[in-house]
């Protein structure tokens, strides 16, 4: 399916009464379509849904910058969005997605490479050097 397409698919999917709360953000996580690994975590605001929505690539908000970004627009590392899933209580999305090279600024296929005693177990696929000059 084309990203037209799904982006017109999930036009009538949205949930308007998706809970942001006070700081007017969710939790988004981007999980591969296809394999069902998780990818990342990262916050979304209305607007980045709604330009999610609207053009089929991921966009989140980024609470640092204070601002929405697209997921690739520098790295080329994109995220088609298949599907938008909302979890039961209103207050975090699920976006499952088509990853084009790795989901991790650091380098690495998942931004969850590693374990809680730092063991990396997860595939560097690319050189942020190379990416982020």
């Amino acid at each position: 399916m084309s990203t037209e397409n799904v982006a017109n698919s999930m036009e009538n999917t949205f949930d308007p009464n998706l809970d942001f709360g006070e700081t007017g953000r969710i939790p988004a996580i981007a999980q591969d379509a296809e394999t069902k690994e998780i990818l990342m975590l990262a916050f979304v605001t209305p607007e980045a849904v709604a330009r999610t929505k609207e053009t089929g690539r991921a966009h989140y908000y980024s609470r640092s910058r204070e601002e929405i970004w697209e997921k690739g627009a520098t790295s080329g590392h994109t995220q088609n969005v298949q599907e938008i899933r909302v979890d039961c209580d209103g207050d975090a999305i699920l976006y499952l997605v088509d990853q084009k090279g790795g989901a991790c600024h650091t380098g690495y296929q998942s931004c969850f490479y590693r374990t809680i005693d730092g063991e990396v177990v997860g595939e560097k696929v690319f050189d942020p050097e190379e990416v982020y000059e």
